[in-house]
């Protein structure tokens, strides 16, 4: 059975950043597939049709709604995840598949590689919808992220930040595009995932009662202020 799970979000300064950074150090456990320094990189590619849904639904908060992505973490394109994240009253699930990097770059082209019996059902099925609905690339989000985990309530916290758009999406596999910066010099983007109940010391310790809660977009911002708009 498809399982949603809670995600909350906060816009955080420079020094709630630190802060929160050294609780979190304290609190949990940081994420196996981080670099040595804590941090990884993550490159989407986020997929919309020719009447922009996805970005208007989200404008509008509508629920529920779904979105499409190809992504791939510290430029290793040898491991890359075609993704429906969908969101309904607030929470989020994920649906996702591996892609080979020629399949990857047929999307990344506005076009879909062909769906056969060989693949895993999950696939076909992404793929599949994303065809029937005329989904094409839209915008590039990277952005460097810091993980922790903590086992009770499946908790992730995840501090984000030098969020850049691009619309060079004929170049997501290259690396080697143009980019801006979203967010203001020093601001950040803290997520704090979780299935049914968030313990409420990792509430307290993380100060969640008084941060800034925000319905951040990484793909609606991205595409409001992307290089080349619609």
């Amino acid at each position: 059975m498809d399982k949603y799970r809670h995600e909350y979000k906060y816009y955080i300064d420079s020094g709630q950043r630190r802060i929160l950074l050294m609780k979190a150090k304290a609190l949990m456990r940081r994420d196996s597939n981080a670099g040595n320094d804590g941090c990884y990189v993550i490159r989407s590619l986020y997929f919309d049709d020719a009447d922009n849904t996805c970005f208007y639904q989200n404008e509008a908060g509508c629920d529920p709604r779904a979105k499409y992505r190809i992504r791939f973490y510290n430029e290793d394109t040898s491991f890359i995840r075609l993704e429906k994240k969908s969101k309904r009253r607030g929470m989020t699930l994920k649906h996702s598949c591996r892609l080979t990097r020629e399949e990857a770059g047929i999307l990344a082209s506005g076009s879909f590689p062909a769906v056969n019996a060989e693949m895993p059902e999950q696939k076909r099925l992404l793929l599949a919808q994303m065809q029937l609905h005329g989904l094409k690339p839209k915008v590039i989000v990277t952005y460097s992220r810091i993980p922790f985990i903590y086992p009770a309530g499946n908790v992730r916290i995840t501090f984000d930040s030098d969020i850049t758009s691009s619309d060079e999406t004929d170049r997501f596999l290259s690396c080697d595009y143009r980019q801006r910066p979203v967010l203001p010099i020093g601001r950040s983007i803290l997520e704090v995932k979780w299935d049914e109940l968030l313990p409420l010391h990792i509430k307290g310790m993380m100060q969640l009662n008084t941060l800034q809660w925000s319905t951040f977009s990484k793909y609606y911002t991205c595409r409001l202020i992307n290089l080349g708009g619609f």
